[in-house]
């Protein structure tokens, strides 16, 4: 996987999509969604230099729930209907932040089969998710 210090995660996840493959990446993304440990160079690619405060244990170590956060991000950026199952799950993540990304998600890709998840974010405690809730709601419920 290329070292891709000093770009952004958009960026970083387009050249390892072009280094590995596309389906790899997703591939990737998802099983840290669901439970997989992080393989600390794809987490450098999709973290940068953050990574580095995961993998040192500082904020929380390969178990907490940056990885995940970060996970949900790379599926801002590179998506595949392969991740539908994995980011409706994550809306139900124990950690806003986790649950905040996943309605994110939804909302960019107009994940139709999430509106169930969706539905229950729109109370979530966190005003962050609701409002990321929101828009998901939004764009999933616009009949363009």
């Amino acid at each position: 996987m290329p070292t891709t210090w000093g770009v952004t995660p958009k960026q970083s996840l387009e050249a390892t999509c072009r280094s590995i493959g596309r389906a790899s990446v997703v591939a990737q993304c998802v099983a840290i969604l669901n439970g997989v440990e992080a393989d600390p160079p794809f987490l450098a690619v999709l973290a940068g230099p953050a990574s580095r405060a995961v993998l040192d244990g500082r904020i929380g170590g390969l178990n907490g729930y940056w990885p995940e956060v970060w996970a949900a991000r790379g599926l801002l950026h590179v998506w595949d209907d392969d991740a539908v199952e994995a980011i409706i799950a994550t809306a139900a993540d124990p950690s806003w932040r986790v649950r905040e990304m996943s309605a994110k998600v939804i909302a960019r890709h107009r994940v139709l089969p999430a509106i169930d998840a969706v539905m229950v974010l729109l109370n979530d405690q966190n005003a962050r998710v609701r409002a990321a809730a929101h828009r998901a709601f939004e764009t999933i419920t616009d009949e363009e």
